[in-house]
C-alpha cells in the first residue's frame, strides 16, 4: 500500500521520539548512583578503624581475653581479634607479614628481635612479670616436691622449647639449680606444656605460676627457690605497619593502666 507524505512524516517523528526516550533512559542509568551505597574505600577505612589485632604470648590468654572484652565495651563498635601462641612463633608470623597491630611478648628477647628489624612503633612498655613453677596433676602420683625431683629416673617431665620464653627461663633455672633435666618433650608454648600435664601424658611440667592459677583444680603448683633466678618481664608495643595505631595505642593504654593491672594481678602476674 502506498504511503502518503503525511504518514511518512508521522512514522519518522515517532521513531525519533522513541529513540530520544531510549537515549535519555540510558543517560539516566549511566549517571545515576544509589543514594545509600557507600564506596568500597570508605567501607574499608571504617572497617579498619573499628578493629585491632593483638598478638600475645600464650600465657596471656586469660587476662587479655578479659581486657579485650572490657576494651570492646569501652569502645562500642570496636572488634579486638586475639592471636595467642608462643612468643617466638608470633615473631615469626609477624616478620612474615602477619597483620598484627599490637604484640605482647613473654620476654624482652623476642620483642628486641622485632625492634631490631624495624617493625616496632616507638618504645615497648614493660607491663608485667611472671615466674616458673612446677605443674603436676592434682593427685601427683610421682610425689614431686622440688626441682631436683624432676631429674629423677622415670619422671616424665615436659618443658618449653629453648626458643620460647618459658624454655629460656627453664635453662636459667637448670643452671641456677645445678640440675640438668631430660624432658620427654619440648613444647612450642607454655599452654602445650600444661596440656601434657592435664592429659596425663607427663608427670610434671615447667609452666608459669599464672598457668597453674588458670588451670584451677586440674593441677597444682609446686614452687621452688631457683625460679627467682629466671623472672620473665613482659613488654608490649604497637606495630609499625599497623593501620590502626590510635586503637592499638588505646589497647596498650588499657593493658598498662589501672584496669589492666587489676586484671593481670588477679591472674597471678607480678606488677611493674
Amino acid at each position: 500500500m502506498p504511503v502518503s507524505q503525511v504518514d511518512l512524516f508521522r512514522l519518522c517523528t515517532g521513531a525519533l521520539l522513541a529513540a530520544g526516550v531510549v537515549a535519555a533512559g540510558l543517560a539516566a542509568c549511566v549517571n545515576s548512583t544509589p543514594d545509600k551505597a557507600p564506596s568500597a574505600s570508605t567501607d574499608g577505612r571504617k572497617a579498619a578503624a573499628s578493629s585491632v589485632t593483638v598478638y600475645a604470648a600464650a600465657s596471656l590468654k586469660s587476662p587479655f581475653t578479659e581486657i579485650a572484652s572490657k576494651f570492646e565495651a569501652a569502645n562500642p563498635g570496636t572488634k579486638v581479634t586475639l592471636n595467642f601462641a608462643g612468643s617466638s612463633a608470633l615473631v615469626s608470623q609477624i616478620t612474615q607479614g602477619a597483620p598484627a597491630d599490637v604484640f605482647a611478648s613473654a620476654d624482652s628477647r623476642n620483642m628486641d628481635e622485632l625492634s631490631a628489624a624495624g617493625l616496632i612503633d616507638g618504645t615497648p612498655t614493660n607491663f608485667a612479670t611472671n615466674v616458673l613453677t612446677i605443674a603436676v596433676s592434682s593427685a601427683d602420683p610421682a610425689s614431686i616436691s622440688s626441682f631436683a625431683d624432676l631429674a629423677k629416673p622415670g619422671i616424665k617431665v615436659v618443658v618449653c622449647a629453648p626458643q620460647v620464653p618459658c624454655g629460656a627461663a627453664t635453662r636459667k633455672v637448670e643452671k641456677a639449680a645445678g640440675t640438668t633435666l631430660m624432658p620427654v618433650s619440648e613444647e612450642s608454648s607454655v599452654a602445650d606444656v600444661l596440656g601434657k600435664v592435664t592429659s596425663g601424658e607427663a608427670d610434671a611440667g615447667l609452666v608459669y605460676v599464672t598457668d597453674v592459677k588458670t588451670a584451677g583444680d586440674r593441677v597444682k603448683g609446686i614452687t621452688f627457690r631457683e625460679a627467682d633466678q629466671a623472672v620473665n618481664t613482659y613488654p608490649i608495643a604497637a606495630m609499625g605497619s599497623s593501620k590502626n595505631k590510635e586503637l592499638a595505642n588505646a589497647f596498650i593504654a588499657m593493658v598498662t593502666g589501672s584496669e589492666g593491672k587489676r586484671v593481670l594481678g588477679d591472674a597471678g602476674f607480678g606488677a611493674l
